[in-house]
């Protein structure tokens, strides 16, 4: 048999749902528009809309940091446990 039919199918863990809901919170947000489709409140003169926006752009890197992180994480935790 060839090495991808031996191979563990992939497994459902906390640490990668918490991944998953990093990666998919900004989507969320951002195609959700009717939650930020107004112009108040107004934060130094930008309307709502526009700094909702800009403000998901720096969560996302965030969040999307945190979740390579995790992921590495995993791949490690992961790697260890095969080898025992």
């Amino acid at each position: 048999m060839s090495e991808e039919t031996q191979a563990k199918p992939p497994t459902i863990t906390p640490l990668r749902v918490v991944v998953a809901l990093c990666l998919i919170a900004p989507f969320v947000a951002m195609l959700w528009v009717s939650s930020y489709a107004k112009t108040e409140p107004a934060f130094i003169g930008m309307p709502f809309f526009y700094w909702y926006q800009m403000a998901w752009v720096l969560i996302s890197t965030a969040l999307t940091m945190v979740a390579y992180k995790l992921w590495q994480r995993d791949q490690r935790a992961r790697k260890e446990g095969a080898s025992k």
